[in-house]
């Protein structure tokens, strides 16, 4: 099954991408998502395969964020699709039934959409205020993530669901105990001086009893 953390890269240049990524997996991250919007279609063709070759090294899972060509280009393990990106099913069809796409979903409408769209997983967030992504859906709290989780349980749809947006360490027990699958963290990890005690703690707080 997949693995409960995903790190979603951050940096504003290739270079601190690479070292943001680099440091992840060298200290036991297993799932990376490259998310990086500032470069060139050349830049970031480069970065995602560099980034394969180190993912493969350590058997982690890579992800690219709303590029299914590029995945497709660099048979990365799969895509993160936005809610204004390319379809699930377009998706689907450019890279086939054995890659990984997962889904954004902030309300229970888009949790509905994505199901239905045979999505792998959804990331459903934002879980607080995040200065990540320049346009935030409405802020869910643990209180929105009980709710969906809730209905979704009423209504079948059973898919791994990811909390995603301002995570903190000590959010993760109050998150998982909702019923999420895991969480996608970018700060957290990026800042984290310390980061194979952070990735130890993370990954013992979400493999954890709550």
């Amino acid at each position: 099954m997949y693995n409960k953390l995903q790190y979603i890269s951050q940096g504003a240049t290739p270079d601190e991408q690479w070292f943001n990524i680099q440091t992840a997996l060298d200290n036991g991250c297993q799932w990376i998502q490259l998310r990086y919007k500032n470069g060139t279609n050349m830049e970031l063709s480069a970065l995602a395969a560099t980034v394969k070759k180190h993912c493969e090294q350590y058997a982690a899972t890579f992800i690219i964020n709303d590029n299914p060509e590029l995945a497709k280009q660099i048979d990365a393990d799969g895509v993160h699709l936005g809610l204004q990106d390319m379809s699930v099913t377009e998706a689907r069809s450019l890279l086939g039934t054995a890659k990984i796409i997962g889904g954004t979903a902030n309300t229970f409408e888009d949790i509905e959409q994505r199901f239905n769209e045979q999505c792998d997983y959804i990331g459903l967030g934002p879980y607080r205020f995040t200065t990540t992504k320049q346009q935030l859906s409405p802020v869910l709290g643990t209180a929105g993530y009980q709710s969906l989780l809730s209905r979704m349980k009423t209504h079948n749809i059973n898919i791994p669901v990811y909390a995603i947006g301002g995570i903190t360490m000590t959010d993760i027990p109050e998150l998982m105990a909702t019923g999420v699958y895991g969480i996608a963290v970018s700060g957290l990890i990026t800042l984290q001086d310390n980061k194979k005690e952070l990735l130890t703690q993370l990954n013992q707080q979400l493999y954890g009893s709550f």
